[in-house]
């Protein structure tokens, strides 16, 4: 045998050992002895099972999970973030009767943070301004209480409940917060079914659920998945002090100063002031949120 035929077959030996082992850590039969059965066999969403023994179902769950688990930089920061935001999205949900898990409808809507959507939805939920004004929102050039978190968290809360009672189930309330209420009741109408799982809707329709499914698993067993963040890293919700506004503020740098913080703090704070100034009609009143600690 010459030195490169011995070299050939090391190299496919090396190959075949390699794909034993790949296979074998892929394996997801949870039946089968001496192996981690790595996802999960049943999850639902509010209380609502996902009927995953459905082959598109299972797939479908299966891709989020993926794509999630593997956005490692991505999923890490929600992780961080969640220490923050959910502490305060929480309560809300419970005081308003909403299942808990909606807290991860906000996670994929946002990440967790105050984004912008080419369409123009803003905010950690995501309201586009008119249906944000619809759930009570003040949105304008000056305020935007889309950006508000306690605000948007209780409209958003407001729009779940209206959905859950058309439609009867917690998943198409969510499935509807994507797709709008009535682009899903007309799917409902026209295809006669009344479960998300049997409805075919557009592409990201399809996968919304799924998204919130993928990250609730992530985010409730993040060592499964190989993330690991020590308490020390998580983002801190700042104590802030509650502070009144009821006449209009010209300068909010000069503001900032007189509350002991600057105005970059100022904005961080209360994201839905989005001037220079807070115009504040008669017999109105605004709460800003100034830090007690952190700066």
């Amino acid at each position: 045998m010459t030195l490169n035929t011995i070299k050939r077959v090391g190299v496919i030996a090396s190959i075949v050992l390699a794909s034993g082992i790949l296979i074998h850590a892929v394996k997801t039969d949870p039946t089968t002895p001496g192996i981690e059965y790595k996802y999960p066999i049943e999850i639902d969403f509010a209380g609502e099972k996902a009927p995953l023994h459905i082959a598109d179902v299972q797939e479908r769950f299966d891709r989020e999970l993926l794509v999630n688990a593997n956005l490692h930089a991505t999923t890490l920061l929600i992780l961080k973030r969640a220490n923050r935001a959910f502490p305060i999205i929480e309560p809300i949900l419970k005081k308003n009767g909403v299942p808990d898990d909606f807290k991860y409808l906000a996670v994929i809507e946002s990440g967790l943070v105050n984004v912008v959507s080419p369409a123009g939805a803003r905010g950690v939920w995501q309201f586009m301004p008119e249906t944000g004004k619809q759930m009570g929102l003040e949105v304008n050039d000056i305020v935007d209480e889309r950006y508000h978190l306690e605000k948007s968290t209780e409209a958003a809360c407001k729009y779940l409940i209206e959905a859950k009672n058309k439609f009867g189930s917690w998943t198409l309330a969510a499935a509807a917060y994507n797709g709008g209420s009535g682009g899903v009741n007309k799917q409902i109408t026209f295809q006669g079914v009344t479960n998300y799982y049997d409805l075919l809707l557009t592409e990201e329709t399809s996968r919304y659920v799924f998204r919130i499914l993928a990250l609730k698993e992530i985010m409730q067993n993040p060592a499964k998945y190989n993330f690991t963040v020590q308490p020390n890293e998580m983002y801190p919700l700042i104590p802030t002090k509650k502070v009144d506004v009821d006449t209009t503020v010209e300068d909010l740098a000069v503001f900032a100063k007189d509350q002991g913080i600057n105005y970059k703090i100022l904005k961080i704070h209360n994201p839905w002031m989005r001037d220079r100034k807070l115009n504040v009609a008669p017999g109105k009143k605004y709460t800003v949120e100034i830090p007690l600690q952190g700066y």
